[in-house]
């Protein structure tokens, strides 16, 4: 599971360069995302553009991704394909998440 990150502005932003998040990744990512984000701003932006596929075991390691980040700091989610976007509207987690069509969309929607 290969993330990157940099921070811009007030926001960290780590996107996933695999196109799954599934059961065989899970814990990698949720490794990979503990790296990315223990230390940084307030509000990390997971950009979700390339990823094609997400199962349960998927959504569950960014829930578990969200929780890692505290009370203090927010998970919001960006370019999300068809598919994934409607395991997260399915799921109902899009109540849980602020989700955002772009990576520019979400950094403009949460600048103000």
């Amino acid at each position: 599971m290969e993330l990157s990150s940099k921070t811009e502005e007030s926001f960290r932003i780590v996107s996933v360069n695999d196109t799954r998040i599934d059961a065989a990744v899970a814990i990698e990512f949720k490794d990979a995302m503990r790296t990315q984000t223990e230390d940084g701003p307030a509000v990390v932006i997971l950009d979700l553009s390339k990823v094609q596929f997400i199962d349960s075991s998927g959504l569950g390691a960014i829930v578990a991704s969200m929780k890692n980040l505290g009370q203090d700091r927010k998970l919001a989610l960006a370019g999300l394909t068809p598919t994934v976007d409607k395991v997260f509207r399915l799921t109902r987690m899009d109540s849980v998440f602020s989700l955002f069509d772009t990576l520019d969309g979400a950094v403009e929607g949460l600048r103000s």
